[in-house]
């Protein structure tokens, strides 16, 4: 089953954000599609500023491709400064690619 995740990176910045999807790809700059991804499994990333700090919300095949990620993130988070945040999860009833 698929899983949307939300997170909210309060007083986080582009840079921040970049840094971390450019240690992701062993520096190779930033995270453009799901074969950049360090683990299988993603379908669909987004990111973006808002008014109090960073958004981001990704589709996955399944809850434990995500927290296959997320042991992969945690670590490159709390380097670039980021805040440590709990994902909402919800599960998806419909994903367009």
């Amino acid at each position: 089953m698929s899983i949307i995740i939300v997170l909210e990176y309060p007083g986080t910045t582009q840079a921040q954000y970049e840094q971390v999807t450019d240690a992701l790809t062993g520096g190779r700059g930033g995270l453009k599609k799901p074969s950049d991804w360090p683990v299988p499994g993603l379908i669909s990333h987004a990111a973006g500023p808002t008014p109090a700090g960073w958004f981001v919300t990704d589709v996955w095949e399944s809850e434990e491709a995500f927290r296959s990620f997320g042991e992969r993130l945690k670590p490159l988070l709390r380097e670039a400064g980021m805040p440590e945040v709990e994902p909402t999860i919800y599960e998806a009833f419909n994903v367009v690619t």
